[in-house]
């Protein structure tokens, strides 16, 4: 009895080797555990098995996760890349910048009494100058560092003219009346330096771009002239050019507003660059 014990037992063992090694016992075995939880795909290293999926690296697996759960992560990764960071700080920055342009324009052809120059502050501080600082850090955290440098250097250009303005009629900076004029020039020799460097940094960049950059240089050098000179000619037609740029900015700016509703592009003119080196 004992031996027959031993040989059933020894049997059994045998049998249960064999069902492992034999390949003819373990194929079916596979096939019916596959026909159980499903066909499975593989993709880029992930294996898709029945309503789960398992990636795979180097040999290593990881924990199946249920096929809704990676949809809605991926959902909210496609959300993230649309958060506040993106988009195009042009629409903000333009409508800014012609602004100023505008009101300036208008207190240098004499549409404001002389007398009246601070009208301009309000919309040169709270329009121009905080939009285009806004517009500036916009573009900086996007990368755009163009659009950064052209918003950051008016946006300096606005609130220095209005902080000059305010120190004259304050007498903040202790300038005397008749250094005034002398003042004057060397700030606006100042600017007519940095938007020259601007200009030249830009000419790879639409047409519409360097004509705005062009007039305002223009209307800097006139105003320049025009306060050694103390002709208020050429004032007026300083004035008249920044009514000019503030148009073309509109341009620009109605492409940007036109873009970013889903319309078409608004031609802005090939990049003067690249057309002298053809």
């Amino acid at each position: 009895m004992r031996r027959m014990r031993h040989g059933s037992r020894d049997a059994a063992r045998d049998g249960d080797l064999q069902s492992v090694d034999d390949p003819r016992t373990s194929v079916p075995a596979a096939r019916s555990a596959t026909a159980e939880t499903g066909p499975a795909t593989a993709t880029g290293g992930t294996t898709t098995t029945g309503d789960t999926a398992t990636t795979g690296t180097r040999g290593e697996v990881a924990e199946a996760e249920p096929a809704d759960r990676r949809a809605a992560r991926e959902a909210e990764g496609r959300a993230a890349a649309t958060g506040p960071l993106t988009g195009d700080p042009s629409v903000l920055g333009l409508p800014s910048f012609i602004a100023g342009s505008v009101v300036l324009g208008l207190v240098l052809i004499g549409a404001v009494p002389a007398l009246a120059v601070g009208a301009s502050l309000p919309i040169i501080l709270a329009a121009a100058s905080a939009g285009l600082f806004l517009a500036t850090i916009w573009a900086a955290f996007t990368g755009q560092n163009a659009v950064a440098a052209i918003f950051g250097v008016f946006a300096g250009f606005w609130f220095s003219y209005a902080l000059l303005l305010l120190g004259l009629m304050h007498g903040w900076f202790g300038i005397l009346p008749g250094d005034v004029a002398r003042t004057e020039e060397a700030f606006l020799i100042t600017w007519i330096v940095v938007i020259g460097l601007l200009m030249l940094g830009t000419l790879r960049l639409p047409m519409a771009f360097t004509a705005v950059l062009v007039l305002v240089e223009v209307a800097l050098i006139l105003l320049l002239i025009a306060t050694y000179q103390s002709s208020s000619g050429l004032t007026k037609a300083a004035g008249y050019v920044a009514l000019v740029f503030a148009a073309v900015g509109a341009w620009v700016y109605l492409g940007a507003a036109t873009k970013a509703s889903g319309g078409k592009h608004v031609p802005l003119g090939r990049a003067v660059w690249r057309s002298a080196a053809r």
